[in-house]
């Protein structure tokens, strides 16, 4: 009997492949485990076990695999079966899935590495660059093609490499590098001989010539009194200012023993609180779900900014905790995890684990592995989107807080998921209960709570019943024909920003543009720098006194004169969080200022800095972006000012005004949420609009009513679905016509559902040129078939040589 194997190999390719092994490793082997295996000529790639069957491949002749990587599975019955709904909904493939749900750290794959043939000697036949190459592989051993492309300077090195290889200079190998290691730190122990009270008083009469020596035992017994764990190696060196010889010398004559043991990178303290206490409103709230909870259905809990909704779900946390069950509670913002974790850790301890993309390879393997094995430490799960692809066993309950952020969609690469909407079949899976949480659901979540598909539970008190902030628009077009405007402040928020300082509060000003200025332009033609790779004006940035692309991070020094007139009178137009910033420093310099926004928190612990900071009232006036208005909680935040309102209501998107309301009623929450009531003040030129007025009267209802409305009348989400299509591609002429053929096609299949092909308000993007196509998808109609039909107009476009080279993205539900 042959034995074969189906493995799942990280590229954007539909099939599986099969590999041929013998019995012993069929026996061996599980649906789950890594192996590695040739693809190829050349190439090795790690790929996981989907089946292990009897079934000949028809098309072509099996391989062997090449190595066996785990002991046992690294991934789960239960998300390979989640992996495969996600390939089939969301149109991607497998190995994208793979690619995105994985660490890296486990995917390895093989690196051409080039060795220097020991027998070659005929040096007076080699050109210059080939001499050169060989000379480096004396001195380095063994070299990539990325190493060679440094050391000769060019790009294509590859015709030089091939020459050396047809006269036997070199050797071309491919190795496979194991990305993972495990963290070890070294202890230092006293060793068994020397540690009875008669043995000690011996050493330390031996001891008394060397009296370094005898310091280090001493310090050794009270360090490891006073920690009441293991002495480590290092630590122990460096608190106490002890020479390393000194140290080493004592493990030379065996009176000390140095041992290894493999450690956590992600350290948790232990609980020190108890759950907080639920008001009798919460109380309410909290039975009633658990009552839904009874059935199989999702559960809406629309709360309003500051009543307590987290207080809630760390209730649910410890009932679900009390079962042995898994809990997931997913945040849209890597910013929000900073502060949940310190309000969880204090009530739950050790048992958290935390798993986002601001956590280095190594962190996010040991998540991974303490999570598969389900240990005491990976049983609440706090974490950004991602977290909803980990390998859980027994997970019981899914919490989506702030469920209407957008932030929760994968927009690039595949697969392009919604994690809410995911979690929700992930909960179907394990039958564990949902819970989503908002103070602006999303028009889809409480559509479906109308619908009867979830339950709904309104908490519409603040905790203490605390009022709700008041909410004032100010008219700029009023303030600036008056002359009531200092900078980008009305008078009236200035007002009240030095009246809230003057009671030691704290201010929010809220701006959703990053930068100093979204244009220069000169002031003679009015000409404004662009970026060479995308179409958009270059963002100023004053700090670092650069042009930069907001879209491929191009950069370039702020020009002196006019690129195209040399006039030296260039003006910006428009402000972001940097201009706010400097106008701020220079209106209260005696208050502490600081910007949060993406440029202030590139590093792994920048939010937990600012964050930490202002809550301690380190910070008196805090500066930023949309990161900001997701669920934070200040206690002595007692204004907040929104700069500019417009640029998100003007947004050419059918969400835009949904969005617009979300954020601003967000951002609006984080003020007055301890005692006093709390007031914003929102500049805008249009401050009659509809949206604008929702807002400074908290009309959730009116707003959903009015766009539901629209959506239903001009065929939009929740009534219809909608598959995006776009094409990219460096020659623009090329995919405009392809854009056209294949509207054609999808008009021929369709009929009216087509909108496009048009271009997007940025229509190229890192060099590449895009055309979007949207198919609108009626409720009634079957998705299956559509996504059928869409992939063979997919493989039929594909299969055109012209167009072969274009890259083709299906978003499915786009948002």
């Amino acid at each position: 009997m042959v034995y074969y194997v189906d493995v799942i190999i990280p590229i954007a390719v539909q099939q599986l492949f099969t590999y041929r092994i013998n019995k012993a490793e069929y026996e061996y082997l599980q649906t789950g485990m890594r192996v590695v295996v040739p693809f190829g000529k050349k190439k090795y790639y790690t790929g996981i076990i989907a089946e292990l069957h009897h079934r000949k491949p028809v098309a072509y002749e099996a391989k062997e695999i090449h190595q066996i990587l785990d002991e046992s599975p690294v991934v789960t019955p239960m998300q390979l079966k989640l992996w495969q709904w996600i390939a089939a909904y969301y149109m991607c493939t497998l190995g994208e899935v793979i690619k995105a749900a994985i660490p890296s750290s486990f995917l390895l794959q093989s690196e051409t590495v080039i060795l220097k043939n020991p027998d070659f000697k005929e040096n007076e036949k080699l050109t210059d660059d080939a001499y050169l190459l060989l000379e480096a592989l004396s001195i380095h051993n063994t070299l990539s093609v990325d190493d060679i492309s440094k050391i000769l300077s060019k790009k294509n090195v590859i015709p030089i490499i091939d020459k050396l290889v047809q006269i036997n200079a070199i050797i071309v190998k491919e190795v496979i590098y194991e990305k993972y290691t495990p963290k070890i730190v070294s202890y230092i122990r006293m060793a068994p001989a020397w540690q009875s009270a008669e043995k000690l008083a011996e050493l330390l009469e031996t001891l008394q010539k060397a009296p370094k020596q005898k310091q280090v035992v001493l310090q050794y017994f009270q360090d490891r009194a006073s920690q009441r764990k293991a002495v480590a190696y290092s630590w122990f060196i460096k608190k106490n200012s002890f020479s390393y010889n000194t140290v080493k010398t004592l493990i030379d004559k065996g009176i000390f023993e140095k041992y290894n043991l493999e450690e956590d990178r992600i350290k948790t303290g232990k609980a020190v609180e108890n759950l907080p206490t639920l008001s009798p409103l919460q109380k309410k709230v909290f039975q009633k779900i658990q009552n839904f909870f009874h059935e199989e259905k999702p559960v809406l809990l629309h709360g309003v900014t500051g009543s307590g909704k987290t207080e809630i779900y760390m209730h649910f946390i410890q009932d679900f905790l009390a079962k042995g069950k898994q809990v997931l509670y997913l945040v849209p913002e890597i910013a929000l995890t900073t502060q949940l974790i310190n309000r969880l850790q204090k009530v739950f301890g050790d048992r958290i684990s935390v798993f986002h993309s601001r956590y280095n390879l190594n962190e996010r393997t040991e998540v991974w592995y303490h999570i598969l094995n389900n240990r005491q430490k990976a049983q609440l799960i706090i974490g950004a989107r991602s977290a909803v692809l980990l390998p859980f066993s027994d997970l019981g309950f899914i919490i989506i807080d702030e469920e209407h952020e957008t932030s929760y969609k994968q927009f690039d690469p595949a697969p392009r998921y919604h994690a809410r909407d995911l979690a929700v079949v992930l909960a179907k899976q394990f039958k564990a209960k949902v819970l989503l949480g908002s103070a602006t659901p999303s028009i889809e979540s409480y559509h479906n709570t109308q619908r009867k598909k979830y339950h709904i539970v309104s908490l519409k008190e603040r905790y203490s019943k605390v009022l709700l902030p008041e909410i004032i628009l100010i008219n700029l077009s009023e303030t600036y024909r008056k002359k009531q405007m200092k900078g980008h402040f009305s008078l009236d928020l200035l007002d009240e920003i030095q009246r809230v300082l003057q009671n030691h509060e704290q201010v929010i000003l809220f701006q959703n543009r990053r930068g100093y200025a979204p244009i220069v332009s000169c002031t003679t033609c009015g000409v404004s720098p662009q970026c060479p790779n995308c179409d958009v004006s270059l963002t100023y940035h004053a700090y670092s006194d650069e042009l930069r692309c907001h879209y491929c991070g191009f950069s370039d020094a702020m020009p002196k004169t006019c690129p195209a007139c040399k006039n030296p009178t260039l003006d910006t137009k428009g402000f972001g969080t940097q201009q706010l910033e400097k106008e701020i420093k220079e209106l209260f310099p005696k208050h502490k200022t600081t910007r949060m926004d993406f440029d202030t928190t590139r590093k792994k612990y920048d939010y937990h800095r600012i964050i930490t900071a202002f809550q301690n009232r380190e910070i008196d006036i805090l500066i930023g972006t949309q990161m900001l208005s997701k669920g934070l909680d200040f206690s002595n935040v007692s204004l907040v000012g929104v700069l500019h309102a417009d640029n998100m209501l003007n947004f050419p998107d059918f969400r835009a005004h949904e969005r617009s309301f979300q954020m601003l009623l967000q951002v609006s929450g984080r003020a007055g949420r301890n005692k006093t009531r709390g007031k914003v003040i929102i500049q805008t030129f249009n401050p009659h609009h509809r949206i604008l007025q929702q807002v400074s009267l908290n009309d959730y209802e009116g707003m959903y009513k009015e766009q539901i409305t629209e959506r239903w009348q001009y065929k939009y989400p929740p009534y219809f679905r909608l598959i995006k299509i776009s094409l990219k591609h460096k020659d623009y002429h090329r995919v405009d016509q392809a854009a056209q053929w294949l509207g054609n096609s999808l008009k021929n299949s369709f009929n009216d559902w087509v909108l496009g092909p048009s271009s997007p308000a940025i229509g190229r993007v890192r060099n590449l040129y895009i055309k979007d196509l949207i198919i609108k998808i009626p409720l009634s109609e079957s998705t299956v078939l559509v996504k059928r039909k869409l992939q063979k107009i997919k493989e039929h476009f594909l299969s055109i040589n012209t167009y072969r080279s274009i890259r083709f993205n299906i978003d499915v539900d786009h948002y």
